[in-house]
């Protein structure tokens, strides 16, 4: 069953969404200071090849000191952008039945990208 969702994830536009991260996350490496955001769109990146069956989940010893620094950086520059398409995505597949299992991963990645520090997946 995660194969399925993950098949049709990537079909309905998820690897669209992993291509953004990627781009990105590339983009940003091309700056020493941008290394660590460029890491962590890689993770949403990743994430988002295949949500059915995985989860972003606290690494251990998190949230430490300066995960949850970064993680207010990350809110201060403007990142929680992709949390409100998550969510607007989220809710444009939850008016179908069909598409209540897309919207939840996309609700589940709109948290996720909140807050990318200190999480690995699972």
């Amino acid at each position: 069953m995660k194969f399925l969702g993950n098949l049709l994830w990537l079909l309905l536009g998820g690897i669209i969404i992993a291509i953004i991260y990627f781009v990105v996350g590339l983009l940003m490496c091309v700056t020493i200071i941008g290394i660590p955001f460029g890491v962590q769109l890689f993770k949403l990146g990743i994430y988002a090849l295949g949500p059915f069956g995985h989860e972003l989940v606290d690494g251990p010893g998190q949230p430490g000191c300066l995960s949850i620094g970064m993680n207010l950086l990350w809110i201060l520059l403007g990142w929680w952008e992709i949390a409100v398409l998550h969510v607007i995505f989220g809710l444009l597949c939850c008016i179908t039945i069909i598409g209540i299992p897309f919207g939840k991963q996309h609700f589940k990645m709109a948290i996720s990208s909140v807050f990318p520090f200190g999480k690995q997946i699972k």
